[in-house]
């Protein structure tokens, strides 16, 4: 049954990220087709232009989650892909500061509550100690994206003049036609509800009696997603907005991603930068992206192992066997951090190989805590409208790093950017101890309900 869920669910959900990274990020490869000078503006106008992306979706991230709710998942997400595939498409034709900001913002905006659009529908079809590997599938549409988008702008930038186009403009078109075909794609084939798997146009993934197991199994790991309300009641907002609890996790998230932001967008510039052609950084930044797709893999199978169920309440401490109670999760983010300090110190190599390869291991190992952190706060979650605020606020977080990110490659401090690589090796300082912080909040309350509880609760 489960693999019949994967095959009907994670398809669509997949594409529609894989749609977004690459309308999102393939602006980033478009520095190095002389955007700027095509468009006529400066690198610190393009950084304003990156917050506003950003802005657009922290501005809409839970109005979009209360119109799910009442809408659900096919028509909402299937509309809003076809809506952000329009903005990508015609930015080509971008010419100018206001457009481009006009371009920026709204493309932001219509892609506003996607990803925790997923992450919501993903935990109304699978159990609990299902999630975190899906979670991890969710963002392997992400990282196809990143790791294919170097590849795809290697080959598209090389049609510089057919048309009379611009290769970024190429880029623009093709990959913004693309995402409207999945839209429509979205619309037609998803199912509408876990109690009825058929799509808008009848397409049945299931009999009747499968559908009745599948919702029998949903319901009986958690008795909560029975309730089939259309909207998300005040109260369970407000239930989200003073969980203290939070707080750790939106400060990782942002502190975490900040850097990670900055990379998406000037990572191929930076590697232009050290003395490589222009089309060949577009594929060399595409090596950190492909491990990094099999870390969060990895990352997304190890979590599944570490589910401890305490109470009512749900804590993941990412700890595999043998590993000391302190998680993973955090192992990892010093891990993590280390590439960062090495990439601040080496900015005066007059190695382009050393450089290169210290920069695609910062991103092979920056961010599969993610999708990870995500499935943490939904198995925390009581009931739906919570989760669903819930993973509105954590992508908002995710967002608000965009913003602050955007500002960490400026051109007062080019080539070199020793500011931004300082900030960013203080912002992964910060991220680490945000994750001790939210492991320690975790395990005190564990051992509390330990005691509470008795012995059955162990690790």
């Amino acid at each position: 049954m489960g693999s019949r869920v994967d095959f009907c669910v994670m398809p669509l959900l997949i594409l529609g990220f894989l749609a977004l990274q690459l309308d999102r990020g393939n602006i980033g490869n478009a520095l190095t087709d002389d955007f700027l000078r095509d468009v006529d503006i400066t690198q610190n106008q393009f950084n304003i232009g990156q917050q506003l992306l950003s802005m657009g979706i922290v501005l809409l991230e839970i109005p979009s989650n209360l119109i799910l709710y009442r809408l659900g998942p096919t028509i909402w997400i299937g509309t809003q892909v076809i809506a952000w595939g329009l903005v990508a498409t015609f930015q080509a034709f971008q010419k100018g500061l206001g457009p481009y900001l006009a371009t920026r913002l709204l493309l932001g905006l219509t892609e506003a509550g996607f990803i925790p659009a997923g992450l919501f529908t993903l935990s109304r079809w699978y159990k609990k100690d299902e999630i975190s590997k899906r979670f991890a599938w969710f963002f392997l549409g992400n990282l196809l994206a990143a790791a294919l988008s170097g590849i795809i702008a290697y080959g598209v930038l090389q049609m510089r003049g057919v048309g009379g186009l611009a290769g970024w403009q190429w880029l623009f078109l093709i990959e913004g036609i693309f995402t409207i075909l999945v839209g429509i794609a979205f619309l037609t084939i998803f199912p509408t509800s876990v109690s009825k798997p058929v799509s808008l146009v009848g397409i049945r993934f299931f009999s009747e009696r499968e559908s009745y197991i599948l919702s029998r199994r949903i319901l009986a790991d958690d008795p909560s997603k029975a309730e089939l309300k259309t909207h998300v009641s005040w109260q369970e907002v407000k239930n989200v907005l003073t969980n203290w609890r939070l707080l750790p996790h939106v400060a990782l998230t942002i502190c975490g991603l900040a850097p990670v932001s900055s990379l998406n967008s000037y990572a191929p510039t930076l590697v232009q930068g050290f003395g490589f052609g222009r089309l060949e950084s577009n594929l060399l930044v595409s090596v950190g992206y492909w491990i990094l797709l099999f870390v969060i893999l990895l990352w997304g199978w190890a979590s599944t192992r570490a589910v401890c169920i305490v109470g009512s309440d749900y804590a993941v401490y990412f700890q595999c066997t043998g590993m000391p109670r302190s998680s993973i999760h955090t192992h990892l983010a010093n891990f993590r951090f280390s590439p960062k300090v090495v990439n601040r110190c080496i900015i005066t190599s007059q190695s382009a190989i050393l450089r290169y390869v210290i920069l695609a291991a910062t991103i092979a190992i920056s961010w599969p805590w993610h999708p990870v952190n995500g499935s943490w706060l939904s198995l925390n979650a009581k009931t739906p409208g919570e989760r669903s605020v819930t993973m509105a606020i954590h992508i908002m977080s995710a967002n608000c790093a965009g913003i602050v990110g955007g500002q960490l490659f400026r051109s007062e401090d080019k080539p070199l950017y020793r500011n931004g690589w300082t900030v960013i090796v203080c912002l992964s300082a910060a991220s680490v101890a945000f994750a001790l912080v939210a492991n320690v909040v975790y395990y005190i309350g564990n051992q509390r309900k330990l005691r509470r509880f008795g012995t059955r609760f162990s690790y």
